[in-house]
């Protein structure tokens, strides 16, 4: 009996290290680097420097501001996963999101018009904190963001074609007051 509960936990602990592993929409947090390589210097005789001529005190660059107009966050139908299109869009967000840390925002979530009104209130919200997440996976604080369902309520396009559907799978990322 003993031996066949450790097979049967040895068996589950094994699938779920392969369910984790094999996730779609993965995507590294950090990029790895590579080891510095060091490199033998060469003597080199010294020679004095010329005086440097006198130079006009450099004017700082302007700091841009961030954009945070950011739109056309999609995800898969009836799903809060995030369409793969919408990955660079995001990534875009999350430079312009560090270049304010102090900003708080509001996630809008919103659904076409399939399913009911009840269902697509909880898939909205859904999807807003996958978008949420992605942010606080790529360093952003999680209270700067706050998550606002809208269910089937403000659609941008007809929901009478699967076009008009799909724009309406989406979350959109305003600036809060």
């Amino acid at each position: 009996m003993n031996l066949t509960k450790n097979l049967l936990f040895t068996v589950l602990i094994g699938l779920s290290s392969l369910t984790m592993y094999s996730c779609k929409a993965k995507k590294l947090v950090v990029k790895p680097t590579s080891a510095p390589i060091e490199k033998t210097a060469t003597p080199v005789e010294e020679k004095k420097p010329e005086p440097a001529p006198q130079k006009e005190p450099e004017r700082s660059a302007p700091i841009e501001k961030p954009d945070f107009n950011l739109d056309n966050i999609q995800f898969e139908f009836n799903s809060f996963v995030l369409k793969t299109s919408s990955f660079p869009i995001l990534d875009k967000a999350v430079m312009e999101m560090k270049k304010s840390p102090d900003t708080k925002f509001v996630l809008n979530g919103h659904s076409s018009a399939e399913g009911t009104p009840e269902h697509n209130m909880s898939l909205s919200v859904d999807r807003a904190n996958a978008v949420k997440s992605y942010f606080v996976n790529a360093g952003l604080s999680a209270s700067n963001f706050t998550i606002v369902g809208h269910g089937e309520k403000e659609p941008i396009s007809s929901n009478n074609t699967e076009e008009g559907r799909m724009v309406n799978r989406r979350t959109d990322i305003k600036v809060q007051n």
